[in-house]
């Protein structure tokens, strides 16, 4: 049998606690990055001083972060020494000094600007956007391909994404263009309102190689990505309530002199308000990313348990009253949308929370959360299972039991580690890496659904 090396075994349980304190350390706020890696240098050279001292790997990394002192302690004092940093850091983007900073405004407007144009320019070629009709064929396979690749070039120009890099980021994206405007879709069809909600997901996604300047496959980056899309969400909110806000008004001031602006709100306000924001939003996450960072813990402590309670109010009234799930189209978007709201707020808080911070009740609390999401997601599997076996195989249904599936496992495994780390048998970056490592999946299955999904049940 083959023997391991313990030295390795030991090296690795280095790496990852000093990973663990890098990702603690790199959300104080008033610490930059170059004094995260300066910290990190000064920490291993006192661990590598504790091990030639006799000490194991793991004990030295110990006592060298017991020695550096208390980390919120340490950011105070690095508040106290550059407040001007510190200053700046709620002003512009961290890291950057006043003329950059201005130059990524600048970049953010432009091409928040070019993304509302681009929601227009349809209508040059006669397609247009009736507030009294339904929406047009085309923007309903092409919004984001209008949108998204704005935000693609936003970080592919931020994070200085090389040239090589930046074609295999655009060929997600000229792969999305190819199959929605020529797949012969049927008018109406499944198979292209299907692939028009899931082109989204899989182009997300390839945003992600671009905000990690092509190093996906670094956990710290992918959950970065992670916190960045919550955070994003949250921008997003509130720059729509504030446009909802503005479209009242809009309307308001104008029928005060009998015009009724409602063509303007509907054509022309919304759609390219709706396409600039998601630029917008990513450059205030940026720029602003130390107010928003106060507010995930917050979010997902009131959350959390209410979520929770929903979910179980909803599997005790099933088990009360015998019913079972009614499977129809909305029925089964509506599902798959509350299982991935579940599924966001768990990352969500996996992001905010310290990885060093021992199990408590709150985790105890997600763990609650993921157990009756699965169950959920079990009895919509059984559901979708009897619905096709009665009546057969159509695109949505067999769409919701790829995506159940894919959430089964998602879900099943992270109840697992949740499990594992209350009881103190792993650490919590396991689980920070398997949900990260797990997004791949989710847009994999995203493209199966956009490119083979119409052939296969015949574009209908």
């Amino acid at each position: 049998m083959q023997e391991t090396d313990p030295n390795a075994e030991t090296g690795a349980s280095l790496e990852e606690g000093i990973a663990q304190w890098r990702s603690y350390v790199r959300r104080r706020q008033a610490i930059h990055p170059v004094d995260v890696d300066e910290l990190e240098d000064h920490l291993r050279s006192q661990a590598s001083a504790l091990e030639e001292a006799g000490l194991t790997p793991d004990e030295a990394f110990l006592i060298a972060v017991k020695r550096m002192g208390d980390l919120d302690a340490l950011s105070r004092e690095f508040a106290r020494e550059h407040s001007e940093r510190l200053w700046k850091r709620l002003v512009v983007a961290p890291g950057s000094a006043e003329g950059s900073a201005g130059r990524e405004a600048l970049l953010a407007v432009a091409l928040a600007v070019a993304a509302a144009v681009a929601i227009k320019i349809p209508e040059l070629f006669g397609v247009r956007m009736d507030p009294n009709q339904e929406l047009p064929r085309f923007y309903v396979r092409n919004f984001s391909l209008l949108v998204l690749p704005f935000l693609a070039v936003f970080f592919a120009l931020k994070r200085s994404l090389a040239p090589g890099a930046r074609l295999w980021l655009a060929a997600p994206f000229a792969a999305g263009a190819v199959a929605m405007n020529l797949i012969p879709f049927a008018p109406g069809g499944h198979t292209e309102i299907l692939a028009a909600l899931h082109l989204p997901i899989a182009l997300w996604l390839a945003v992600g190689y671009a905000y990690a300047s092509g190093r996906w496959r670094d956990p710290d980056q992918r959950m970065n990505y992670v916190r960045f899309s919550g955070e994003w969400f949250i921008y997003y909110a509130l720059i729509a309530l504030g446009g909802g806000v503005l479209m009242a008004l809009t309307a308001f001031v104008f029928s005060s002199i009998g015009l009724r602006p409602e063509w303007l709100v509907a054509t022309w306000i919304l759609p390219c308000g709706v396409a600039g924001a998601v630029v917008i939003a990513a450059w205030l996450v940026e720029a602003k990313q130390s107010v928003v960072e106060n507010m995930a813990p917050v979010l997902t402590l009131l959350f959390t348990p209410l979520l929770t309670l929903l979910l179980l109010a909803f599997l005790a009234t099933m088990a009360w009253t015998g019913s079972g799930i009614a499977v129809g189209r909305e029925v089964l978007i509506g599902f798959d949308l509350l299982l991935a709201l579940v599924l966001g707020l768990v990352l969500y808080a996996i992001s905010a929370r310290d990885p060093l911070k021992a199990p408590g009740l709150f985790d105890a609390l997600q763990l609650l959360l993921v157990v009756c999401a699965l169950l959920v997601n079990a009895l919509a599997l059984w559901a979708i299972a009897a619905r096709i076996s009665e009546f057969g195989m159509s695109p949505n249904k067999v769409a919701a039991l790829g995506e159940n599936l894919i959430l089964l496992v998602n879900l099943g495994w992270s109840a697992v580690l949740y499990a594992r780390f209350l009881a103190g048998r792993v650490a919590f970056a396991r689980l920070e890496r398997w949900q990260t490592a797990y997004l791949p999946v989710y847009a994999l299955w995203a493209w199966v659904v956009v490119m083979l999904f119409p052939p296969v049940f015949g574009f209908r």
